[in-house]
């Protein structure tokens, strides 16, 4: 039997996974009636973000798995390239 992970990375080729990857800084900001939950990964330079309607303990420190796709952001008329998170867990 497959897992929620495996189902989703074969029904959405874009999707990427990542076991134990270790949190280095984890924000929490409100964005109307949402939290924007910005993670910074140890080995990649790129934001990961997910909402949430509640805040979550800080992940700071914390070995995670993560499914994510690449998107780009225009920020000041830069394009920034970010990952969204789909589904997250504690490692």
């Amino acid at each position: 039997m497959k897992s929620p992970v495996d189902k989703l990375l074969h029904s959405h080729e874009s999707l990427v996974h990542s076991e134990g990857v270790k949190v280095l800084s984890h924000t929490q900001r409100e964005d109307g009636e949402w939290i924007q939950h910005t993670l910074m990964i140890e080995g990649c330079d790129a934001p990961f973000k997910f909402k949430r309607k509640k805040k979550y303990k800080s992940l700071k420190g914390a070995k995670v798995n993560m499914t994510y796709y690449s998107a780009v952001e225009v920020v000041a008329g830069f394009d920034i390239e970010v990952m969204k998170v789909v589904r997250i867990k504690l490692y």
